[in-house]
């Protein structure tokens, strides 16, 4: 079979190249591993199980398939059956780094900061410019309390990705969480002029503004936040999904409570 990057944007991309200009016909393996990464691509997680565990049943040591199963796995709730199948990727091919940063997402959901810091860890350690093990290097930083550790490593995955937008408003909400509310304010202005449909930065800048005694802006902000996501009303999403800190978190809460 040929060469597969384990990285499922970049499978998907090479996927869309070959549909575009085959050059060659696909066999039955390769169809079905298409099939499966299909069903993952299209958030058919249910189908894409079934799909990669038919795969594997045929082909149980292809160490992208495990690995991508195990991104599954996690998303339909089994992060410890993820980690299982990211384990076995690793073994077969540890020389691959996309399997520790998905394990390390699976350790996450389960609690396991410091597991998940040793997997990132390594990923840095063997490519210093990879900025999602940094992003999330940061989002375990933050919930070990360690704030300041959290903006810089934010600030260097902006750094390697100028348009990873995420990583510049989590640097700015660690600005807020450590009281560096000027350089917070400038970031996320900033995010907001070029995002304008940036839901994260609009919500973040509402609590700002709110505690600031600026509710006119706040509030204008605000209505733009919670149009384009209303997730951002709900205190549980934002800190244990979107990983907010605690102070931007307290004061969007409060500024909600007086609505």
């Amino acid at each position: 079979m040929k060469n597969r990057n384990f990285s499922l944007i970049i499978i998907i991309l090479l996927l869309i190249v070959l549909h575009i200009s085959p050059t060659y016909a696909l066999d039955s393996r390769e169809l079905l591993f298409r099939e499966a990464l299909n069903f993952s691509s299209e958030g058919q997680f249910d189908n894409a199980l079934d799909k990669w565990n038919d795969y594997l049943d045929s082909y149980p040591d292809d160490p992208a398939a495990l690995s991508n199963r195990g991104n599954v796995k996690l998303v339909v709730g089994d992060p410890k059956g993820s980690i299982i199948d990211q384990n076995r990727a690793i073994e077969l091919n540890p020389s691959e780094l996309d399997p520790y940063i998905n394990r390390g997402i699976a350790n996450e959901s389960l609690g396991l900061w410091l597991q998940a810091k040793e997997d990132y860890l390594y990923v840095i350690s063997k490519d210093k410019e990879n900025f999602s093990a940094l992003y999330n290097l940061a989002n375990v930083e933050g919930s070990l309390n360690d704030w300041e550790k959290a903006r810089s490593l934010f600030y260097e995955a902006a750094q390697y990705n100028p348009g990873f937008a995420m990583a510049r408003s989590s640097e700015a909400l660690a600005n807020y969480q450590l009281g560096n509310f000027e350089a917070s304010e400038k970031e996320l202005r900033k995010l907001i002029r070029r995002y304008p449909t940036f839901a994260d930065a609009r919500a973040a800048l509402t609590a700002l503004q709110w505690s600031k005694g600026k509710s006119g802006e706040a509030e204008s902000n605000w209505i733009a936040a919670v149009e384009l996501d209303p997730r951002y009303a709900q205190e549980e999403w934002l800190l244990e999904v979107r990983r907010w800190p605690p102070a931007p978190v307290d004061d969007l809460m409060k500024f909600i409570s007086i609505k």
